[in-house]
């Protein structure tokens, strides 16, 4: 408490307005209020003006995105191979099923990794192995996809890989499960870190083990949040296109087979169909960009949605 406000209301200013306690009434207004009300609103117009220019990018990419694709989206873009770009009645079929294959295959591989990795470096991990791990993670988080595509290359395909497999959605899963796995971990970590320590010590007051601690409570009270992030990480993992060039390779035709031949995914068909001089073929480029753009736009929203019923629940 400061000097002014141990002083008698008798002894202070006699143009100072104070309670019958001794302290300044809330509704006096201090001198610089209005320098910080003018502050304040400087600072709401510079941030307000920051907002809308980070926005019209976005708005610009998905107005050219859905005039020049809509056309494009129909029954015969999802049902139809693309035998060649010249041709009017084709679609992105092979693309659409080769990136589901794709992503099921990264799914299970990255997502039950990265939740074991984050509940050991939350749960259990101590000392240099768990500080490595992070660093590692956090390394892995920003390392370019091309990379993680030449790794997978020269471990599963060229003709020196130590497991010679070829061109498959195998491979292109393992480089998307690698691209995905460090965003699961680090995501998953944190909302573990935020389930609180008492409901631990609760769980271990009624004689329940670690690891039943585990499951039983510390994983259900973060589940929204881990499958925000295992969302947010599909999101990411989806439109990925380096590293399925040195991995699926492409097709334009179904493939069916997972562990061989050559797999079609739709970044690799629009990156494909984007770079040759057919109208049509540019048209379907286009919309399959637009496709893309909302599987991964429904994937983020389900993930704030997830996430923002999670903080309600709360």
């Amino acid at each position: 408490m400061s000097a002014t406000s141990d002083l008698k209301p008798a002894e202070r200013g006699a143009g100072e307005r104070t309670t019958p306690t001794g302290h300044r009434p809330l509704r006096e207004t201090q001198g610089n209020a209005g320098r910080r009300a003018v502050a304040n609103r400087v600072a709401l117009t510079v941030l307000t003006v920051a907002m809308v220019v980070a926005v019209i990018p976005l708005v610009l990419i998905l107005f050219k995105v859905a005039s020049e694709g809509l056309a494009a989206v129909g029954w015969n873009f999802f049902t139809l191979d693309e035998p060649t770009y010249r041709v009017e009645e084709a679609g992105y079929r092979a693309g659409f099923v080769g990136t589901a294959y794709i992503m099921v295959g990264a799914i299970l591989m990255a997502i039950p990794l990265g939740l074991a990795t984050a509940i050991y470096l939350v749960e259990y991990g101590r000392g240099r192995l768990a500080s490595f791990v992070r660093f590692f993670t956090d390394v892995m988080t920003g390392i370019p996809s091309i990379f993680v595509g030449l790794f997978v290359y020269g471990l599963l395909i060229s003709s020196g890989a130590i497991f010679h497999t070829g061109f498959s959605a195998f491979a292109a899963s393992l480089a998307i499960a690698i691209i995905m796995l460090p965003i699961v971990t680090r995501s998953s970590e944190e909302m573990l870190k935020l389930v609180p320590d008492e409901w631990r010590n609760a769980s271990y007051a009624l004689g329940a083990s670690k690891s039943r601690t585990v499951l039983t409570t510390v994983l259900p009270a973060a589940a929204p949040g881990l499958a925000t992030g295992s969302m947010l990480a599909v999101a990411r993992g989806v439109g990925e296109t380096a590293p399925l060039i040195l991995t699926a390779l492409g097709s334009r035709y179904l493939v069916t087979t997972y562990f061989s031949d050559a797999q079609g995914a739709v970044p690799l068909q629009i990156h494909s169909g984007a770079m040759q001089p057919f109208e049509a073929g540019i048209e379907r480029a286009w919309g399959g960009a637009l496709s893309l753009f909302v599987i991964v736009l429904l994937l983020v929203v389900v993930a704030r949605f997830v996430g923002s019923r999670a903080n309600k629940l709360g």
